[in-house]
C-alpha cells in the first residue's frame, strides 16, 4: 500500500480508502460481511474509511461502527452530511442547526467522540458559506471534528469557499470528494486545478465509474452489476453516451491486458497517477470485490500506458455528461433560472 498526505494536513493515508457505501440494504452487506470487508482492508494497509449518514439513512454508519470498535484510533474515519434523511424539510443542507443536529446523530450510530473528516455532502445554494463555514469552525474547535471537507463541489463553489473562509477568518475546506474515473475525466479540467491550487487533499469517488471498469459490463455479455438493476439506464446501450462507454472500455482491455493488468488495476491506477489525487475510494460489496481492488494498491502506469488512455477518452472530457454531480442547480432545475 501506498500513502500521501491528505492536502495540507500532514495526515498520512492509503491512497485506496475504503468506501462505505455498500454497507447494509443499498449494496445488501451483512454486518459480518461489512466487519470482514473492513478486518481485510486494515490488514492491508488501508487506514481511511468514508461513509456518509445519508447512506441507508444511517445504516452504514452503524455497520462502520460495530466493525471498527477498539481500534478507533488506527484509523482516519470520515463521514459525510447535508443530503436529505426522511422527510422532514429541515432535516437535510448546511444550515448550522442541521450540521449539529446530523454530526451527534453520525458520532453515535458510529460509536465515536469525533470524526477526523466532516464533509458537506453537496453543496447548498439556500445556506451562505459564513453560516456553513462558521457552524463547522465551532465544532472544530470543540473537538467533534478534526478536519471538514467538502464533496462533489462546482469549482467555483470550491474557490468561493476558500475566499470566504479568509475572508471572515474562518477555517477552510481541506480535501474535496469529487467522481473521476477514466470515463468521466471532466473535473481535470477545473475542479483539480483549483484544488491544486488551494493545495486541498482529493478523494475520489467511483473510480471504476459504477461497474463501467470492474470488468463486469462487456461487450456481448449480460450486465449483472447491482448497480445495473438500480440505475438500468445507465447501461442501456440504446442511449448513445452508453454506446460510446462501452467501446472505450473494449478499447481500455486491450489496452490493460497489453499491460498485464486487470481493468480494474488500470482503472484505479490512472485516477491515482494524477499529481492532485490523494486517493480512490473503493466500495467492495464482498470480500471478492475488494480483494480483486486492492490489487491495484501498488499499480504504477507508465508514460505509454497513460498516454494511450489519452487516446481513448481525451482529457478533460465526460463520456456521459448527463451523469455528472457538479452541474450548477440552476442548469437542472428550470425554477432556478426563471423569475
Amino acid at each position: 500500500m501506498q500513502y500521501r498526505t491528505l492536502g495540507r494536513t500532514g495526515v498520512q493515508v492509503s491512497t485506496l480508502a475504503l468506501g462505505a457505501m455498500n454497507f447494509g440494504a443499498i449494496g445488501r452487506t451483512t454486518q459480518d460481511e461489512a466487519t470482514a470487508i473492513v478486518d481485510a482492508a486494515l490488514e492491508a494497509g488501508v487506514n481511511l474509511i468514508d461513509t456518509a449518514d445519508f447512506y441507508g439513512e444511517g445504516e452504514s454508519e452503524e455497520m462502520v461502527g460495530k466493525a471498527i470498535a477498539g481500534r478507533r484510533d488506527d484509523l482516519v474515519l470520515a463521514t459525510k452530511a447535508t443530503m436529505p434523511i426522511g422527510e422532514e424539510r429541515n432535516h437535510r443542507g448546511s444550515s448550522r442547526r442541521w450540521l449539529y443536529k446530523a454530526l451527534d446523530d453520525s458520532l453515535r450510530r458510529l460509536g465515536v467522540d469525533h470524526v477526523d473528516l466532516f464533509q458537506i455532502h453537496r453543496w447548498d445554494p439556500t445556506t451562505t458559506d459564513e453560516e456553513t463555514l462558521s457552524a463547522l469552525t465551532d465544532l472544530q474547535r470543540a473537538g467533534k471534528i478534526r478536519y471538514f471537507g467538502s464533496s462533489t463541489f462546482p469549482a467555483y463553489r470550491i474557490v468561493q469557499a476558500q475566499w470566504a473562509a479568509r475572508e471572515l477568518r474562518l477555517g477552510r475546506y481541506v480535501t474535496e470528494q469529487p467522481s473521476y474515473s477514466i470515463l468521466q475525466r471532466g473535473i481535470e479540467s477545473h475542479v483539480l486545478p483549483v484544488t491544486q491550487e488551494y493545495g486541498l487533499g482529493v478523494l475520489v469517488w467511483s473510480p471504476l465509474a459504477s461497474g463501467w471498469l470492474s470488468g463486469a459490463v462487456r461487450k456481448g455479455q449480460d450486465v449483472t452489476t447491482s448497480r445495473s438493476k438500480v440505475l438500468p439506464e445507465r447501461f442501456d446501450l440504446s442511449i448513445p453516451s452508453n454506446q460510446a462507454r462501452s467501446e472505450a472500455v473494449e478499447r481500455l482491455a486491450e489496452v490493460a491486458d497489453q499491460a498485464g493488468l486487470t481493468l480494474i488495476q488500470l482503472a484505479l491506477g490512472f485516477v491515482n497517477a494524477h499529481p492532485a489525487v490523494t486517493a480512490a475510494l473503493i466500495g467492495p460489496r464482498t470480500l471478492e470485490h475488494l480483494h480483486s481492488q486492492l490489487a491495484a494498491a501498488d499499480t504504477v502506469l507508465s508514460a505509454d500506458v497513460l498516454d494511450a488512455i489519452d487516446e481513448i477518452v481525451a482529457p478533460g472530457t465526460d463520456l456521459a455528461p448527463q451523469e455528472k454531480f457538479d452541474t450548477p442547480p440552476a442548469l437542472l432545475d428550470a425554477s432556478l433560472r426563471r423569475r
